[in-house]
Parts: C-alpha cells; structure tokens; sequence
C-alpha cells in the first residue's frame, strides 16, 4: 500500500489539497470551494477527492486562516481579562496611535470588552522583586465572575511578569482549578518579553482565539480518525515551521498568518533548486495578492505584526504584504470617477459574476474571463461546468463602462491595469522600498490567479523573469508538506553587557533548547537534523530601537555552550556597524531580550519527480481569441503539464492546467525546466 503525505492549505475562496505518494513519489492535486462559516466541510472533502483510504496516509500538515478570519471578522470568544491594578485599559490605549491620521476621536474597541477586564492587587518590579504578592482570593472572585459574565476563555495579563513570573504563575494555577475549559492563557507562558502593550495584546488575541481554532481543530481532527487516520496531524505556523495540533490549540496566535507562510516556504525550495536565491512571491488567490521577499535563500522573519489595527501579534512571522487584489477582488468606481479594485471580494460564494451564483459586480476574474484569457469551458478549480461570458460582460459595462465611458474591452482592460498596478506597488514595497533591486530577482506567481499576472510584473516592477511552479494553484498546500518543524522561544535579559549574568544566559538558552528538542521527541517525524539559533536583541544605552544579534552557539549532545561576554561584544559590533556604518565611540553595550528556535529538519522530496518527461511533442490542443491591450490576437493553447523539459513556447500563449491558467504575454517566451516549472522572461533573452 503507498503512503501518502497530504498538505491541505484552507484560502478565502478556494482549499487546496497537494497529495505526494511517498512510495513512487508522485504528486497529486485537489481544488475544492472554502466551505463557510466552518472549514472543515472543504478541507475534507478536497482530501476525499484522491484519497479514498486515510489509512494510508501518514502525515496530514494543514495551513489555516480560521485564526486570521477570527481576528479581522471579530467572531473570536467571548473573552475576559485578569489583570495589574492600573492595567486595565493597556489594550484599549495601545500605542497611543489611532486607526485614522484626522479627527479628534478614534473608534478602536479592543477584542476585550472593558466590562471583561478585571484588577487585581499585585505587583512586581521591573527588577523582577515582588512589591505586592497577588490576592490569590481576589483573582478567583475575578475568575468566578467573568465565568458568570459568559466568558469562554480567559488572559492573565500582569506587570513586569517576564522578569518574574511568581505572581502571574500563582494566579493562573487559581484560576485553572476553577475554569471550566483549558483556555486560559497567561503573558509569561505566551510572551515572556518586556513592553506590556505587546505582551498584553499577544496573549489577550491567543485566548480570544483558543476556543474558536481548537474547536475547529478537534473537529478536523476526530473527523480524520474517523475516517481511518492514524498518522500525524500538524499545522503550520506563522514563522513558516509546523507544530503539533496540541501545540496549536494551546497557542492559536502563532497561526495567524499560517496559509501565506506555507506558499512562501514552498516558493523558497522551488526556486532555490530551479537556481533562483533571490525570488518575489505573489500568492494571488480569490481574495488577496500576499507578497513575500526572498533573498540569498531566506525568508524575512518580522518580529510582530499587526493583523489589523490595535492587534498586534508579537511572534516572528515570515514578513508578507497583504492587498484586496485576488480573483475575486470587486472593481467598482467612486464617487470621483476613479475606478478601484477591492478590498471587497465576491469569495467563493457568490463568486464572479461568471460563476452565476448571484453575484452582480464584476471582479477580477470576470475581466480575464471577457478578454479570453479564462477558458470559459474549463474554469479554474472545477467550480462550475461553464462560465457565463455574457453575464460577466453585462457587469463590467454597468458598474465600469458606463460610469467611465469605456467600452466593454476598454473596461476590462482597465480592470486588470488598476489590479496590476496594485499588485506592483506591494512587489516595490517589499523590494525598492527596502533597498533591493527587482531586477536582481525572479517572480514567483502562485495561487490560482497569480500566473495570468506574470507578464504584467515584469513589465511594471522591471524584474528579469519569472518562475512558475509546477502546480501554482496549490503551492501553499505543497508548502505544508516541505515545511520543517520549528518552535520559538523569547526571553527578556535587560541587562547591561558587562554586568551581564553568563550563567543565567546559558541556563535560559538550555532551558530554551531543552523544550524545542522535548517537542521534536514527541514527534512522530523522523527528521534529517535539528538546529538551533539563538540571537540577541542590543542597543546601546539610551536607544530605543534594537538590532539582531545572530550568535555562533555551539550545541552538542543537547548541551547549549553559551557565549562569554566579550563574544557578545564582538558579534554586536559587527552587526551593529555592518547596519549602521560604524559604532559609537565609548557607547554602552546593553542586551533587550534573548530569541531562541529549534528546528527539525524533514526530509524534503525530490522536485524533479513532478517533472514532465524529457522528450514530446510540443503541440497545442487549440487556439482561441485573446484580447491583448488595444487588439484580438490568435493565441495556441498548450497542456502545461504535457510539455517536456526544454520545451519553448512563444508568446502569445496560454498553458492551461486544472488549477491554474498561465498566460505567455505577446512579447514573453515559456521555457520548461528540469523540475517542471515554467520560466517566462523576453523573448529576446540578454545573453
């Protein structure tokens, strides 16, 4: 009997199942409509759609946004807050920012509502001494009435407890004896790093989170094991790594953006064994245009993000840039006269017009579909048996054409230069606004829409080429199944470099690296090696911005060898002045907090098993009429994944496949590479 590893990656609009056959390697994919409210009805039916037996499977890695939906739809739970006298209203002042530049009042409401937020008496210093023990009796009055109030989970939330957690650990245990469910989350446990705001936030979203993403997956879960499931169930997190579901549930906040990251992994092997070190993404789905940067082979980790305005998620997270440019993006025209494209998005029900679900407004998608460059007959992700054309074209002449005064062709045109030169702004945000050079990078496009975009890029941003991947309609699903297993680890030092304490740093980078290696155990993986990092966060004395410090940290035998001080000196001065251009004469040296991650290295499949054969005919199955700027042009149409390695196909063409649709602009050829891919660049190469 194979067995098989399944990587299931839920969207806004489409889920996408990416099946590998570890016994002959071969690959297999699925595209099914996201089943709304609950996720789970697509995730298992797109498994259902090649396997029939889940008895055979041995590791199933799923990619969420059941999180990230929680926290921009406000559908967490109903959540309460045990916290520091004088604390209470942290989440509500944040910052002191405010969701708009103008007007002289803002209208943030935290995910907490003030009514849920609870004091009580407790105190510990910045120096980690307790000035007031916590009133034990107090924090379960405090428990006994948020229960009473219809909270479904609960966030302690006290002073300085990174520097000692005593108070916060006592509290916690109290209120743990009395709640009726596991979701209490505790800032020490959660985020044991200084600033309150940040810890506050952190851990008040976790326990807003816990019920809704450990129920969904509980049920995920006993739904597979039901169906004959005996392997490994995992998800992937925000920092690109994978945790166990037990993990997950007790830490949802980490899945915050855990899809995007999954596509970006998966970008990061492909294209590193095509050759290309330094790559754009661009995960085009139904929804969102996600951007990512990839230099020298490495994803760009961000320290926090904030999912929406107010919620920040302090957990290192692969850095992605989100716009309301997808596939099913809604074009409409404004009160000015200027036509705009998003954030709205017609989802997957209704869908485009096209689809014929109801929906009126056109989108993105309903533009391809006018200008042929969307086979009407075979859609993507097998929704629908056929496309409405007329219907699509009605749309975007009623609520485009008419107000612009532009004719249907003109009006989708327009659509896609608006989406285009959206999707370009978010490469030049992570690229030229950040000191990289666009045309030293390929573009990946991936997600269904992605790669009708390609051409489109490299015309508006100047970047060299692009690289499609075998199957980019479902390369965050492949990403699940690549991705390594990793867990992050932070800890507050505060402390001045020559006043430094090396044993207590050592004991935090042991203690550190002894529960990532306990998580790995526990495992049922088999990994090809394991890796540890640990970094610094510095400054000098009187700066408030800190840069990263990467330490050469020797670990042998699971022991941690930690660095000296005047070690810590020089690896801070090297990047200090590698950042800045020099150091500061007489400046003191002082240490922010202590990263630490562990990684388990899993074995990883071989590309070029996805691979076409070297040798066939390089024929197209037909031709059709596609609209390209002013005029029709007869385009072939090819079978992406029956071309053979080699093969060159001159543009203008389109290479169709069942989850995605490449488009090969006029000037552009497509090349097939020894992995499958399909590189697209001018037709007139530089040599």
């Amino acid at each position: 009997m194979s067995v098989r590893m399944i990587g299931v990656d839920v969207g806004g609009t489409f889920t996408d199942v990416f099946v590998l056959n570890e016994t002959d390697g071969s690959a297999s994919v699925a595209k099914v409509p996201t089943t709304r409210p609950d996720q789970s009805g697509g995730f298992l039916d797109g498994i259902a759609r090649q396997v029939s037996d889940l008895a055979g499977i041995s590791v199933v890695v799923h990619g969420t946004t059941a999180g990230t939906n929680a926290l921009l739809e406000r559908k967490g739970a109903t959540t309460g807050v045990i916290c520091t006298e004088g604390l209470r209203d942290v989440l509500e002042m944040r910052r002191r920012d405010r969701p708009r530049t103008w007007g002289l009042r803002g209208d943030f409401e935290p995910v907490v509502d003030r009514r849920n937020r609870l004091e009580v008496p407790e105190r510990t210093l910045a120096d980690g001494s307790i000035r007031t023990p916590v009133d034990l009796e107090a924090v379960r009055a405090a428990a006994k009435q948020l229960k009473e109030q219809g909270c479904e989970a609960v966030a302690i939330l006290f002073a300085n407890s990174y520097a000692n957690p005593q108070n916060e650990t006592a509290a916690v245990n109290v209120v743990r004896e009395i709640w009726p469910n596991p979701h209490v989350s505790a800032s020490s446990e959660i985020l044991p790093e200084i600033r309150e705001f940040e810890r506050f936030s952190t851990t008040a979203l976790n326990a807003y989170l816990q019920p809704e993403v450990s129920g969904y997956l509980d049920r995920l879960e006993g739904a597979l094991k039901l169906g004959g499931f005996d392997g490994e169930f995992m998800i992937v997190q925000s920092n690109g790594g994978v945790m166990a579901v037990d993990t997950a549930c007790r830490l949802p906040v980490r899945t915050a953006l855990s899809g995007p990251a999954a596509g970006v992994i998966a970008a990061g092997y492909i294209a590193s064994s095509a050759g290309f070190d330094n790559v754009i993404t661009g995960d085009m789905g139904g929804t969102s245009f996600d951007v990512s940067l990839i230099s020298q082979g490495h994803s760009m980790l961000s320290p926090q993000t904030s999912i929406d305005f107010g919620m920040v998620v302090r957990t290192p997270m692969i850095e992605i840039t989100t716009i309301g440019a997808g596939g099913g993006s809604i074009a409409w025209v404004d009160k000015g006269g200027l036509l705009n494209i998003g954030p709205e998005s017609a989802g997957s029900d209704p869908g485009p017009v096209a689809y014929g679900l109801g929906n009126t407004r056109p989108t993105v998608t309903d533009a391809n579909v006018v200008l042929g460059r969307i086979d009407p007959e075979n859609p993507i992700g097998g929704k629908l048996a056929r496309l409405d054309v007329d219907a699509a074209a009605k749309a975007i002449d009623k609520h485009v054409g008419e107000p612009l005064g532009l004719e249907t062709l003109a009006a989708a045109e327009a659509i896609l230069r608006v989406a285009n030169s959206r999707m370009a702004g978010a490469i030049r945000l992570v690229s030229i606004e950040r000191g990289f050079d666009p045309k030293h990078f390929a573009f990946m496009p991936f997600g269904g829409g992605g790669a009708l975009h390609a051409g489109a890029m490299l015309a508006d941003v100047g970047i060299a080429k692009a690289i499609v991947p075998r199957y980019p309609g479902v390369t965050s699903a492949m990403g699940c199944v690549i991705a390594d297993m990793r867990q992050d680890f932070v800890q507050t030092i505060n402390s001045l470099v020559s006043a430094l304490d090396e044993e207590a740093l050592g004991q935090f980078m042991q203690a550190h690296s002894d529960r990532g290696q306990a998580m790995l155990d526990a495992a049922r993986t088999n990994f090809e090696a394991r890796e540890y990092s640990f970094e610094l966060d510095m400054a000098y004395v009187g700066q408030t911005h800190t840069v990263s410090v990467p330490l050469d940290i020797q670990v042998k035998d699971g022991v941690v060898f930690p660095p000296t001080r005047s070690e810590i000196e020089v690896a801070f001065d090297r990047v200090y002045e590698g950042t800045f251009g020099r150091l500061l004469k007489n400046g003191i040296r002082r240490i922010l907090n202590l990263r630490s991650a562990v990684t388990g290295k899993r074995p990883k499949f071989d590309l070029k098993t996805l691979a076409p054969a070297v040798e066939g005919a390089v024929s197209p199955k037909n031709s059709r009429q596609v609209h390209f700027d002013d005029t029709w042009h007869d385009t072939l149409i090819y079978d992406r994944l029956t071309l053979p390695v080699g093969a060159v196909i001159q543009g203008p063409a389109i290479l169709e496949q069942p989850d995605t649709t490449v488009l090969v602009e006029p000037n552009l050829q497509a090349r097939v590479d020894a992995f499958g891919n399909t590189i697209i660049e001018p037709t007139e190469v530089p040599s």
